[in-house]
């Protein structure tokens, strides 16, 4: 049932407004057969004509006087939302640079109107877990469930996420959780190239006010967008690769989203060889 009301939600989203028929319908069609049939235009007859003592004239000037057709309706705005440009690119480059904690970040994104994202989402997804944590995990963008309470990582790919930290020892006290794009795209679509510039100052502060250990990227658009690479990620999963945020240099390692684990479980197996590097490269830093 939650399937089912989540794809009529997304239709709504996406400007739906049409069932599908049993048979084909050619709209343009019943357009045209609808249209009213216009007469064809008739000369008046030369020279001035009388009718009931009004000239000609005297008629014209009393139809000018009568009320206009009402024109028809403005086109419907889907929406008056604004990609993000160069200009809020740079705004939020200067916001993010100036946030001097993660209350002060959180802040910000509460109130920047840059990203059209917002204007759909019903909460901002910022974090969650142990914000002194030595693990950040970073995924894509929040999913239903994380758009309505407002958290990362919850609902079945977060039940899935808290199973695969339990299997290496670890809950949500002892790791931070946050997503590259903090708003819910409209139907869980993909952000656009824009979308995803515009927050990527946001993500890399973050990243650098937590100051992990180690950053585990989830999902593609999390490892391509930090790893700024166009390259796959089952090419990228299981890689350490050494990031710098502004000041902070982090050990990151890629793997696979939980929300691809559970429509392709026979990848687990990938994700499990992943995350047993993450607790060996924990245990290392934790006792050399």
């Amino acid at each position: 049932m939650d399937d089912a009301f989540e794809i009529l939600n997304w239709q709504l989203e996406a400007g739906v407004d049409l069932a599908i028929d049993d048979a084909p319908v050619n709209r343009f069609e019943q357009v045209q057969n609808t249209k009213p049939q216009q007469k064809p235009l008739e000369s008046p007859p030369e020279g001035p004509q009388v009718t009931n003592g009004s000239s000609l004239a005297d008629r014209i000037a009393g139809q000018a006087g009568k009320s206009q057709p009402t024109p028809p309706p403005p086109a419907r705005i889907i929406s008056d939302a604004v990609m993000p440009d160069e200009a809020a690119v740079k705004s939020a480059r200067d916001l993010a640079a100036a946030a001097g904690s993660l209350a002060e970040l959180k802040q910000v994104l509460l109130e920047f109107q840059g990203c059209n994202l917002r204007r759909n989402a019903k909460n901002l997804v910022f974090g969650d877990g142990n914000p002194v944590a030595d693990i950040m995990f970073v995924g894509e963008t929040p999913e239903r469930d994380e758009d309505l309470q407002g958290m990362p990582f919850i609902g079945r790919s977060g039940q899935l996420l808290d199973l695969m930290l339990a299997a290496i020892g670890m809950d949500r006290s002892s790791v931070y959780i946050s997503n590259v794009i903090p708003w819910r795209p409209p139907g869980n679509r993909t952000p656009t190239p824009a979308e995803t510039e515009v927050c990527l100052p946001f993500i890399e502060r973050h990243i650098e006010l937590v100051a992990p250990k180690i950053l585990v990227m989830l999902g593609p658009l999390s490892a391509k967008t930090l790893l700024r690479t166009d390259d796959g990620i089952l090419r990228l999963r299981g890689k350490w690769k050494q990031i710098t945020f502004a000041s902070h240099s982090v050990d990151a390692i890629s793997s696979l989203h939980p929300t691809f684990l559970l429509r392709q479980p026979g990848q687990k197996r990938l994700a499990w060889q992943d995350f047993l590097k993450i607790k060996a490269k924990f245990d290392e830093a934790n006792t050399g």
